[in-house]
Formats: structure tokens, C-alpha cells, sequence
């Protein structure tokens, strides 16, 4: 990689080379632009809002607020701001997530930011740079600058902040890592959802031994040490300087599409695109993948301009849920199930790790989507032409990509849910190809799921697929290239129920029933028409560094393979919610056709059953069904 992805590669490096040192944080404003990165800019208002009032207990940059200064840095006054624990503050898998009112109380955001400096030697971030970036949802701009204020606080030395404070997470990965503000599919807007996360030296989701320390700093801290420097303008593109500290605001595209060219052959995609036989459609739900969609697709790969749909990142998301599944991403799924729909059509959701894969009246589940990529990989993907090292997936997800780790005789691994479980695998060099059955496909390229990536997988064995074909040839379609893995390997049914928003002491009942049943379980015992042949309560030890994962998934596994899996997802800002996943292979390709929720009946009502979740929950049917 060169220019630019070449700078991230020498600034996080405490964790790889112990030389210079990266991270993403803070900013600076003295007015020197300079036009470092990259051109296509995402021109959005940059004035600086008074919703930051009082968020940050008297941090303004005024000499007279109040505070001790506790230090001072070539000019910068460094104010020790008094401040107390609040409680709910521990981070879940994918981070903190809360309303976004509650991150708006005082001193609220600005005490986790601290707490996180208090949990990370000094050698981690003192002098080091921090990137910093976002979705576009509604508080990302008040957020950066207390962001920006408390990391020159805290002594970093150069914040990298995209412009607008818009970073995919991918994209933020891609950097080794950095603050992302994001509740990922969650909606956005004044009465929604709002978050923050860490990821750490690789660019992976910080682990448990650093989020624990987090959570027990919010537990006692007392000070929040905050730079005294004006407010940073992201509307621009360059370098602003306070002493020492530096912001600079950079381009949110290029570092990651100069990747994306590295790991896939841009040509071969491009003769596919350009074919006037070929339909393409792209939904950014108004999401950060709005900034990436126009100049991947449309001006580097040539798909047509109105091939991008809510192309636009707002602060709401059109009012929109930006989660991309058959019930919220609705629009893109009306357009792909018409007779004339195009023959390729995917999403992606608010941070722009999550992807939905569709053909022409044919939906790809997220658990085939990450088997077939892993299939076709090493033939159709320059990045994967020595072969994957390895291939991995969440507990919950369908068992079709072990059959593939099984016929190319690769590694497999069965992780928890949360993607940081997959981070010190490929770390290792045991892991290449990944996937979770919630919308998140990824590999090492990055230590995060990748929305577009995934899209870009999906058009490259498409295109491979259909290289040699003539313009009368009928093409390979997405429906053909998943019956062909179906008939090769077998079909894994496949569905998962969410019931979103449930009163959390009726969901954690109903997982402590079924742990007890799990308690009282054996082999052999029946279920129906089904035969037990093991029952518990997933636990993983990582092979790399031997640390314990327990109490991920409550897991009735039957003799014929079937399972039936149950979890509480810490991805809400509000209440719980359930999830139950449903799974059953069948080798018979005659049945291959067959409607998932049809074969899949009789362990859905299973499921219903043996949970008793109507009577826990008081919910009659499900949120969302997948």
C-alpha cells in the first residue's frame, strides 16, 4: 500500500514494533490546511453546536471557567475538571451504547473517554496518534470535540479525525484502530441511540482485560483532564496545531479504497459492472457507507450513479433503521424481488460493517454468504491466492462454513459472538476468512467486520463467475452460485428470531429456565421428534492467549445435527434482546428449494416450547425474522 495507508501503518505501532505510537483522538484549531489526503470530500455543516453545553462540566475553553490547571503543554493549559462516577457505564461486546440523551448529561461521555485513558499504560497513548471517526449519527460532531479535548488532555499527540467526523468502522480498523462513535445498526436521532468503542492496537474491538479496567475506572473516577483549545473544524480537510498537538482531519475514503484495490482485482469487477446486462444496486440506508459507496462503485468501479440508493449519511438515517435485513433495509428488498430488479443488490448498516447480500428474487443468508466467499475465495480474490490460512464463526451461526474448512482441509474455529474473538486468530496467522449470522462477514485484512468488503467479495466471484461469458451468454447468477454450493456441500436451513426491546427481567429469567433444563439435560433425552445429543451453556477458551468466554449461548444440539440456540445480545441501547436461532442441514437437494421457515417449522415451535418465551417475554411473535 502506499501515501497515506503507508502513515497509518507507522503510526499505531506500540502494539506490533513498540516504535512510534498511533491511536484515535484529539484535535487542534489554529488554521493550517494543507491538502494531505485524499479529494473526494463529504461537504456536510460544520458549525459547532451548542448541544455541547454543559456536556463536558466546565471545559470551555475560556481562561475564567472553572478547574485547576494542572498542566501545561508549549502553550496548551491542561484543566483538571472535577467530576464523579455515573453509574451504567460498563461496555458491552460492541462498546458502550446508550440514548442518546444519556450520553448528553454532564460529564457522562466525558468520564468513560477518561476512564479508558486511566485503563491504558502511558506508553499507549502519550505522544501517540489516535484516529477518531464515526457514522454521521446525530452527536458524532459534540462527541469528537470532547474526544479531541480529552485525549490532548491527557497528553496524545496527534489526532487523526475524518472529515465531518465521518470513519467507517472498517475504515478506522484499517488504521490500527481508534475511537468509533457508533451504535452500528441502531437508529439515530435525538430520541435514539448513540455509542462509543475502542479498538485497540491492531485495529480489533479492545478485549475484556482492557474494557474491565474501563468499566472499574467509571466505578472511582474523581478529575477529567481536558485541553483548553477552540473547538476543531472537521468541515475541512488539513493539520491544525496547539503545540505540540496536532488534529489533522482527513478524507474517510481513500486509506480504505487504496486497500480494497490491494485485496481485489478492481478490473476484473469493472469489466462485470460496465456489462449493460448486469444490474447493481447499493443501499447505504443513509448510513457512513454513503461517503464510500460513490467512490468505490460508481467512480472507480463504474456502476451506474443511480445505482446507489439513500446515498446520502444524515444524522437520523432518513428517519430509517440503518440495520441491513429483510425487514428494515425493506426498500432495497422490494427493488431486488420485482421481475425487471436488478441482478446484484446489497446494504450495509450504520457503521458500515454489516452487509445483506441479494440476488434477483433470492436472499443470501449472512451464514451461506461467509461459506461461499471462503468456497470461491482463493479463485476469484488476488488477496487469497496462496489459499486462507483459516476459517472461523460465531457459535450462533450456521454450521455451512465448517463443511468448507472440512473440504479444504483448512483450521476451524467456533468462537463466541463478538467480533474481538476472531482478532487474536488471525493475529496468530490461524484465521483469514470470518463470519457472524448477524450481517457480518470479514477477513484479515482488517480486525473488523467489512460491509463493503463483502459486497466487493460477492461482485468478484460473480465477475470471476462470468468473466468468459458473451454478451447473448445468460450470465451466472447469485441464485446459481448458491445452489451450486448447496449441491456441492449441503443446505444448512437457517433462520433467527429477534424480539427487540423485551423487559430485561423477563429475558434474563427465561435464559436461567433454560440454563436450569440444560443443568438436568443428558444425552438421549427427547425432544419430539428429536433426540438430545448435547445440551450447554457455550464457553470458549482462546488457543492463542487461554483466556475463558462462559455463558455465550444456551445450545440444544439434536442427533441429526439440528440445534436450536438461545442468547440475550448486548447490541441495545434499551431493554434486551432475545434471540433464538434455528439450524437444520439437509443433504437432500431435491428439498434444497424448500422455504426456510416451512423446513424449519417443527424446531421453531421447538424452540417456542421449550423456552416458554411467550410467557417470559409476553411477546407473541418476533421483531424481526431473518
Amino acid at each position: 500500500m502506499t501515501s497515506t495507508c503507508a502513515r497509518f501503518d507507522t503510526v499505531f505501532l506500540f502494539s506490533r514494533f513498540g516504535g512510534a505510537k498511533y491511536s484515535p483522538l484529539w484535535p487542534s484549531p489554529s488554521s493550517s490546511h494543507s491538502s494531505l489526503l485524499l479529494s473526494s470530500a463529504i461537504r456536510l455543516r460544520a458549525k459547532p453546536s451548542s448541544r455541547l453545553h454543559s456536556i463536558i462540566a466546565s471545559s470551555s475553553s475560556s481562561s475564567s471557567s472553572s478547574g485547576a490547571i494542572v498542566a501545561g503543554a508549549e502553550n496548551i493549559e491542561i484543566k483538571s475538571v472535577p467530576t464523579k462516577p455515573i453509574e451504567g457505564q460498563k461496555t458491552g461486546t460492541s462498546g458502550l451504547r446508550k440514548k442518546v440523551k444519556v450520553f448528553m448529561q454532564e460529564n457522562y461521555l466525558a468520564n468513560w473517554i477518561q476512564a479508558l485513558f486511566n485503563s491504558l499504560p502511558l506508553e499507549d497513548y502519550k505522544n501517540a496518534t489516535l484516529v477518531l471517526g464515526g457514522d454521521g449519527r446525530y452527536f458524532n460532531k459534540e462527541a469528537s470535540q470532547i474526544i479531541i479535548k480529552i485525549a490532548a488532555g491527557n497528553g496524545v499527540g496527534k489526532i487523526l479525525v475524518g472529515q465531518e467526523g465521518i470513519l467507517s468502522t472498517p475504515a478506522v480498523s484499517a488504521a490500527n484502530g481508534g475511537f468509533i462513535m457508533s451504535a452500528s445498526h441502531n437508529p439515530g436521532g435525538p430520541e435514539y441511540d448513540w455509542g462509543i468503542k475502542f479498538n485497540y492496537s491492531s485495529g480489533q474491538p479492545a478485549p475484556e482485560s482492557i474494557t474491565d479496567k474501563i468499566y472499574g475506572n467509571t466505578l472511582s473516577i474523581s478529575e477529567i483532564k481536558v485541553a483548553e483549545i477552540p473547538d476543531i473544524d472537521l468541515s475541512q480537510v488539513g493539520v491544525t496545531k496547539h503545540g505540540s498537538f496536532s488534529v489533522e482531519v482527513i478524507d474517510p475514503v481513500s486509506d480504505y479504497l487504496e486497500l480494497m484495490e490491494d485485496v481485489f482485482d478492481f478490473d476484473l469487477i469493472r469489466g462485470l459492472l460496465s456489462r449493460p446486462d448486469f444490474g447493481f444496486m447499493f443501499d447505504a440506508m443513509h448510513a457512513v457507507t454513503g461517503a464510500y459507496a460513490k467512490p468505490i462503485f460508481v467512480d472507480n468501479l463504474g456502476a451506474k450513479p443511480d445505482s446507489i440508493s439513500n446515498g446520502v449519511p444524515l444524522e437520523d438515517f432518513g428517519h430509517g433503521h440503518p440495520d441491513p435485513n429483510l425487514t428494515y433495509a425493506k426498500d432495497l428488498v422490494d427493488v431486488m424481488y420485482r421481475d425487471d430488479g436488478p441482478d446484484f443488490g446489497a446494504a450495509s448498516d450504520g457503521d458500515g460493517d454489516r452487509n445483506m447480500v441479494l440476488g434477483n428474487k433470492f436472499f443470501v443468508t449472512p451464514s451461506d454468504s461467509v461459506a461461499i466467499i471462503a468456497a470461491n475465495a482463493q479463485e476469484a480474490i488476488p488477496y487469497f491466492r496462496a489459499g486462507p490460512k483459516g476459517l472461523a464463526r460465531s457459535m450462533p451461526t450456521s454450521g455451512a462454513l465448517d463443511r468448507v474448512a472440512e473440504k479444504l482441509k483448512l483450521p476451524f474455529f467456533e468462537v463466541p459472538t463478538g467480533w474481538k474473538f476472531f482478532g487474536n486468530l488471525m493475529d496468530a496467522g490461524k484465521l483469514s476468512i470470518c463470519g457472524e449470522e448477524s450481517f457480518g462477514t470479514g477477513s484479515d485484512h482488517i480486525r473488523e467486520k467489512d460491509g463493503i468488503w463483502a459486497v466487493l467479495a460477492w461482485l468478484s466471484i460473480l465477475a470471476h463467475r462470468n468473466k468468459d461469458k458473451n454478451a447473448a451468454d445468460k450470465l451466472v447468477s447469485v441464485a446459481d452460485v448458491v445452489k451450486e454450493y448447496w449441491a456441492t456441500y449441503g443446505r444448512n436451513f437457517f433462520s433467527r428470531y429477534d424480539y427487540e426491546e423485551c423487559e430485561s427481567e423477563g429475558a434474563n429469567k427465561m435464559i436461567e429456565y433454560l440454563r436450569d433444563i440444560v443443568s438436568k439435560s443428558k444425552a438421549g433425552d427427547s425432544y419430539g421428534n428429536y433426540v438430545l445429543q448435547f445440551a450447554d451453556d457455550f464457553s470458549y477458551t482462546d488457543p492463542v492467549d487461554g483466556s475463558v468466554a462462559s455463558k455465550q449461548g444456551v445450545r440444544f444440539v439434536f442427533t441429526d445435527g439440528s440445534r436450536i440456540i438461545f442468547r440475550l445480545s448486548g447490541t441495545g441501547s434499551a431493554g434486551a434482546t432475545v434471540r433464538i436461532y434455528i439450524e437444520q442441514f439437509e443433504p437432500d437437494v431435491s428439498k434444497h428449494d424448500e422455504d426456510a421457515q416451512i423446513a424449519l417449522k417443527p424446531l421453531i415451535d421447538l424452540a417456542l416450547s421449550v423456552s416458554k418465551l411467550k410467557d417470559f417475554t409476553g411477546r407473541e411473535k418476533p421483531t424481526v425474522i431473518t
